[in-house]
């Protein structure tokens, strides 16, 4: 089976992102994918309870319905954007979802995980996860008025670009070889993340780690063939090189450049 695979899309956040996404979604059915996997962040907030989208959300989410409808499995990752993704109004519009997504292909075992928990250091962010996702904060978004809940999609936007800042601002190579490491030792052969925006690769014997670039970006698309192959396309049809591990991927360029 081939599959797909896109992060960090953010769609709702730029002009435009919309439309693009549409196209992306028709080029996946066009091409012949069984399964797409959203690896975290599909759009700028996506919070479970329907009384939280706004038109765009409700746009792209049918559009996933759509995809389905066609034969197309569609598997949800949760990212640092994404809350309650397992609640019942989303039934219509993804097959699973969970924080992690794994498969065989080609005698391959495949991991993939959005990777905003890979850091450890980032301890402003892990608290602020840990409360916005907890069983309390579960029922308080359930039990909001639909235009309160709007609102507070956009301050939450507003809050994650300031939690984990700091931490962005350079890959944190250490701990993403170190947690390739133990997915590797746990028998593991290829893992994917995205979160970072921007590529990074590991490879030992025959497993391999890497960063996938977020779509918002690059319009990265991961295809997996069923041999365990994988391809990283640009919305041009470019392949993707992994970077200069040290620099950042939102806030300054490979050279240290703010941008």
């Amino acid at each position: 089976m081939l599959r797909a695979v896109l992060a960090d899309l953010h769609v709702g956040q730029d002009p435009g992102d919309l439309e693009r996404f549409l196209a992306t979604v028709a080029a996946i059915e066009r091409r012949g994918a069984g399964e797409v996997v959203f690896l975290g962040d599909l759009f700028r907030a996506l919070v479970g309870y329907s009384r939280f989208w706004d038109a765009t959300v409700r746009r792209g989410l049918d559009e996933l319905s759509a995809l389905r409808r066609s034969g197309v499995r569609v598997v949800m990752v949760e990212g640092n954007r994404d809350f309650f993704l397992d609640v019942a109004d989303l039934d219509p519009f993804r097959d699973t979802s969970g924080a992690v997504h794994s498969f065989v292909a080609g005698g391959r075992r495949f991991l993939l995980e959005h990777g905003d928990l890979v850091n450890r250091r980032d301890r402003s962010y892990l608290f602020w996860r840990a409360v916005s996702k907890s069983a309390v904060a579960r029922v308080w978004a359930r039990l909001l008025p639909r235009r309160l809940a709007q609102r507070i999609v956009l301050g939450t936007e507003s809050r994650l670009k300031a939690t984990n800042f700091t931490y962005r601002r350079r890959l944190p190579v250490a701990a993403l070889t170190a947690a390739a490491g133990r997915h590797f030792a746990a028998g593991v052969d290829v893992v994917l993340w995205g979160h970072f925006h921007r590529a990074w690769k590991l490879e030992q014997g025959r497993r391999e780690a890497h960063v996938v670039p977020g779509w918002l970006e690059t319009g990265t698309v991961v295809w997996i063939d069923g041999d365990g192959t994988l391809a990283f396309e640009t919305e041009r049809g470019q392949q993707i090189v992994d970077s200069a591990p040290g620099s950042w991927y939102q806030e300054e360029d490979s050279l240290g450049k703010a941008r």
